[in-house]
């Protein structure tokens, strides 16, 4: 018997490696696949909103920041109160921390800011970030959006 089982084995085996007959290739309807009608709206470049909110214009504080992050100066401060300024925003109304420790080293990150309201549009480079950071805080009392030691913007 044990033969006989071998065998049904053998040809159960070689049935299912043998070449199957080709399915019927006609044609199978499908349905339409929907076409896209207007192409993807681009992104637009964000621009400087004088009358607009903080969250408004962060999208450009953001923009700004990154070129000046992708240019030579990331980190210099004055790098970026500069790009600001070129870009619409008050310089007035801004902040930024030393570049230097009190011995002259260099530091592993500066912030800068440019008050809007009641809220700051901050930034934050360094190199120990992969890229820099911004967000939008609520402003201190008295207006400010920078706590400690920032370096006067008298240029």
């Amino acid at each position: 018997m044990g033969g006989a089982v071998s065998l049904a084995l053998a040809a159960v085996f070689l049935a299912a490696c043998t070449q199957q007959p080709a399915p019927d290739e006609s044609p199978v309807p499908t349905a339409p696949t929907p076409s896209m009608s207007a192409s993807a709206t681009p992104t637009p470049t964000p621009v400087l909103l004088p009358e607009g909110s903080a969250d408004d214009n962060l999208p450009y504080f953001t923009l700004v920041t990154q070129q000046v992050w992708g240019g030579g100066e990331r980190m210099a401060g004055r790098a970026y109160i500069d790009a600001l300024v070129s870009a619409g925003f008050d310089k007035s109304r801004m902040q930024v921390t030393k570049d230097q420790t009190a011995i002259g080293n260099a530091v592993d990150s500066i912030q800068f800011s440019v008050a809007w309201n009641e809220e700051c549009l901050i930034g934050q480079a360094g190199a120990v970030f992969p890229e820099p950071v911004t967000v939008i805080l609520p402003a201190l009392q008295g207006g400010a959006c920078l706590i400690g030691d920032t370096r006067p913007i008298d240029w």
